[in-house]
């Protein structure tokens, strides 16, 4: 792992705002209100599903059986406080960029030579995604590894979500994030970084890698979302398992119709979502893999994504994002700066062939037999050590 300017400066040093820079760094606890609590017990007691459809399977779409069951969890056996105690154990900051909230935990390891890391998060999802790694990336030694393998952790929230809210304006792109997360990188005082993200956590890392701001050491990514070109060259490439990934592409684009929906309308679905708790539930069936029976995320995980989204109003601006990136007007662009990616196998599967076209600078390939599109939840060490495979080299 190469030893960069930032490392050798101490927590407090990675904690200071610019001297030039006229806003600060405000800690910040979460403590949603009683209120908010009660409110959320009183809807939850008053959901409504609708009318039941034949078979109530996935095959319709989130089916009564799963909410019901999801329903009851929630109710009588999940604690948001004990949550809410978990992510309070690390420290939370606040910070204003771009006219924009934004909200982000920041780790410095006590290692001298830690690698500045950004964890970047799922759509659905949040920095809550990362909860289980942050010790083991920034103190190895305790977790059975080696100090040369710890990073100082940044999780910030994407903005218009979770505590990086409101969303102020228009034009939030997964580039425009990019762009704002290296400020927050070097405000914190990091002059080199690296980035992990998943999908649009993923998408980020990417634009990060096309932004490439000096010192940038690459991005892992648990996707890269490569597609095929039409040419008929790049089938001849492909290997049996390359098909299979392309049959798991159409699945899932034949039941991902949030896309769509958020690209046109997301305002208009957001409505539902930010009214009824079991509708936030149902719309992030993602957590669930759409019911194929492959998620190993926990009813504890998933309760706990969407009652953040829940008690933030997170939904509208999640959808937005879709919007913004559908309407952007951006070319595709080849990025040539350092990559790599680790492709479970319940998630969208990247294929070789058209990632190595899109990226020409992949150095880092990792296939995993189990897992799935939340790996960070569900398999949080193998996640972690392909973190530390990428970044050793560099």
């Amino acid at each position: 792992m190469t030893n960069t300017e930032s490392t050798n400066q101490n927590a407090a040093d990675a904690t200071q705002l610019d001297a030039n820079d006229a806003t600060d760094l405000r800690p910040f606890r979460i403590a949603i209100p009683q209120a908010d609590l009660d409110d959320l017990d009183r809807r939850l007691a008053g959901t409504r599903l609708p009318a039941e459809a034949p078979g109530d399977d996935w095959s319709y779409g989130t089916p009564n059986h799963y909410l019901r069951d999801v329903l009851g969890y929630w109710q009588q056996e999940f604690d948001w406080r004990e949550q809410e105690e978990r992510m309070n154990a690390f420290p939370h900051y606040l910070t204003e960029i771009d006219g924009q909230t934004v909200h982000f935990i920041h780790v410095p390891s006590a290692e001298q030579d830690a690698t500045p890391l950004l964890l970047l998060h799922t759509y659905p999802g949040s920095f809550a995604d990362f909860l289980d790694m942050i010790g083991p990336l920034t103190d190895p030694v305790a977790h059975g590894g080696r100090a040369e393998d710890a990073f100082s952790v940044v999780v910030p929230s994407m903005p218009g979500t979770a505590f990086s809210t409101p969303l102020v304006d228009r034009g939030w792109t997964m580039a425009r994030v990019a762009a704002t997360y290296d400020t927050l990188m070097r405000r914190l005082g990091y002059q080199s970084y690296g980035a992990h993200g998943s999908d649009g956590g993923a998408m980020i890392g990417r634009e990060l890698c096309l932004l490439k701001p000096e010192g940038f050491l690459g991005s892992h990514v648990l996707q890269l979302f490569s597609f095929p070109s039409g040419d008929p060259a790049e089938f001849e490439k492909l290997q049996p398992a390359d098909y299979a990934a392309l049959e798991h592409m159409q699945w899932f684009q034949s039941v991902g119709g949030y896309n769509a929906i958020n690209a046109s309308r997301p305002q208009t679905v957001a409505v539902g979502l930010s009214d009824s708790p079991i509708g936030q539930l149902a719309w992030n069936e993602l957590f669930e893999s759409f019911g194929n029976g492959t998620s190993l995320v926990t009813k504890e995980q998933v309760v706990t994504e969407v009652a953040l989204e829940w008690f933030t109003n997170g939904s509208a601006a999640f959808g937005r994002y879709h919007f913004e990136e559908a309407h952007s007007g951006a070319e595709p662009r080849v990025n040539n700066a350092r990559i790599g990616v680790s492709v479970f196998a319940d998630d969208f599967k990247s294929v070789r062939v058209f990632a190595e076209r899109d990226n020409s600078n992949i150095v880092f390939w990792a296939d995993h037999e189990r897992g799935g599109h939340y790996a960070s939840l569900e398999l949080p060490e193998t996640v972690t050590g392909d973190i530390r495979d990428f970044f050793r080299e560099a």
